[in-house]
């Protein structure tokens, strides 16, 4: 799970206007990297033009997913990342973007300004803080340690089936018990099947 890059737009009414970028193009080579960039440029600055006010989506390009998002007042975001990377988190990364970037960016800036001249730092932080989705979000870290769990509980499940399964065939083995006993332990397994797991 890779993101590669970061834009904040603005919509204007024929073209879009970029306000800041991040990229984290390490796993390219050095000399591809400038190509990489301004490819990702464009197609971030396409995407934007193209997405109406209050609009989520998500474009797949080549084995990269845009995913962005413009606002009523056309402020936007794109974000790069592989497919891999889960959506919902994008969309957060997003939000919390375009959310500190309106606070702290004045509104009149955002039609003419130039990268160079905007005041915002944060993007670079977000980019390398949201490469591992599991620790910058709470709901994917939460999902992350529920799957390991489930995990944990299906192995678990199955030991217990696994051992169930031999006491089954030592109890009906056994020459010491009494018939009596094997029709309690039959009774009471088939009692307690009703609470097993498939």
């Amino acid at each position: 799970m890779k993101l590669y890059s970061l834009s904040v737009l603005y919509k204007g009414a024929t073209k879009s206007n970029l306000l800041k970028a991040a990229y984290d193009l390490s796993s390219f080579s050095f000399f591809q990297r400038s190509s990489v960039q301004e490819f990702m440029t464009f197609t971030s600055a396409l995407i934007v033009e193209r997405t109406s006010q209050g609009t989520r989506a998500s474009v797949k390009e080549q084995e990269y997913l845009c995913h962005v998002y413009v606002r009523n007042d056309n402020l936007g975001a794109v974000v790069i990342a592989d497919t891999e990377y889960p959506q919902r988190v994008c969309f957060t990364l997003l939000d919390k973007v375009l959310d500190e970037f309106s606070r702290q960016v004045d509104s009149i800036e955002w039609p003419s300004a130039t990268p160079e001249k905007i005041n915002y730092k944060a993007l670079d932080i977000h980019l390398s803080k949201y490469q591992n989705p599991r620790e910058a979000d709470a709901m994917t870290k939460v999902q992350a340690e529920l799957d390991e769990t489930k995990i944990i509980l299906h192995n678990t499940m199955e030991s217990l089936l696994e051992r169930g399964e031999k006491l089954d065939d030592l109890v009906a083995k056994s020459e010491h018990l009494g018939n009596q006993s094997k029709a309690f332990y039959k009774t009471a397994r088939k009692q307690n099947s009703c609470c097993e797991i498939m």
